[in-house]
């Protein structure tokens, strides 16, 4: 049985199929294509890169690769909430399972899990989230109302990644009311190039996660509020831009 959804997943449910059929071979697809799958533990955070290394149609299983810390793979299988997700062709997959097992395969350890009985496939470009760059962190600026004073606070964080439908924001120090469905005004994002996109933003869901230098924060996703025309076309701009120098780094182009 699936794990019960984030609120992102909600959102996206008009997006959910439900057929086995679709489901194996979506699954085979990845498998033929040795697509990565990011997996997240959503009880304390812990993410790794896994691929498919079986489909067990008959035994309704799926085998997956493991981490190789034993502490990660510890985390992910005390885990009653796991994600996964992945990319084909620019359409965004996410499958949500609520328990992994040990296994072996070909003599080496392995992970396991019961075949999904829903994936998520989201085909519109709107909804493809990219992460931004390491080197070049993307900044956004968030007015706080203070209502005791009457005078507002700034607040600035960076982009985890970035859709035409929103975005992901690092709270280091939890400056942020997470109160799910909690609305921002006038937030200013500044893309590279000097395009500054001004923006409401609505918080959807908030996740703990750890960062690979091992510091524990909070992932806040964001929905835009009425975006401009001219804001949103900035935005796919970016996106673009991202997708064009993720693809030459993966093809060596870029160091």
């Amino acid at each position: 049985m699936d794990a019960t959804p984030d609120q992102e997943s909600e959102d996206l449910n008009p997006y959910r199929l439900h057929s086995r059929r679709e489901i194996l071979a979506l699954l085979r697809t990845i498998a033929d294509q040795k697509q990565m799958l990011n997996m997240l533990a959503n009880s304390d955070g812990t993410a790794i890169v896994t691929t498919i290394l079986e489909i067990d149609e008959v035994a309704g299983k799926l085998v997956i690769d493991c981490a190789q810390r034993a502490y990660m793979n510890e985390s992910i299988l005390q885990s009653d909430n796991i994600s996964f997700e992945t990319a084909l062709e620019q359409v965004r997959i996410l499958f949500f399972v609520n328990r992994v097992e040990q296994c072996t395969y070909e003599d080496a350890p392995a992970l396991q899990i019961d075949l999904p009985q829903s994936m998520i496939r989201v085909q519109r470009r709107e909804y493809y989230r990219v992460p931004t760059l390491p080197g070049a962190p993307v900044s956004c600026t968030i007015t706080i109302p203070q209502s005791a004073s009457g005078e507002a606070r700034l607040v600035t964080m960076v982009l985890q990644n970035v859709s035409g439908g929103g975005i992901a924001l690092i709270d280091a120090r939890g400056e942020l009311d997470q109160t799910i469905g909690r609305v921002y005004r006038n937030c200013r994002i500044d893309l590279p190039g000097g395009t500054a996109v001004v923006t409401s933003l609505e918080l959807r869901n908030a996740q703990q996660v750890r960062l690979p230098n091992g510091q524990h924060v909070t992932r806040l996703g964001c929905l835009f509020i009425d975006l401009p025309h001219g804001m949103l076309a900035a935005v796919q701009r970016y996106i673009t831009k991202l997708e064009r120098e993720h693809n030459a780094r993966a093809a060596g182009r870029l160091a």
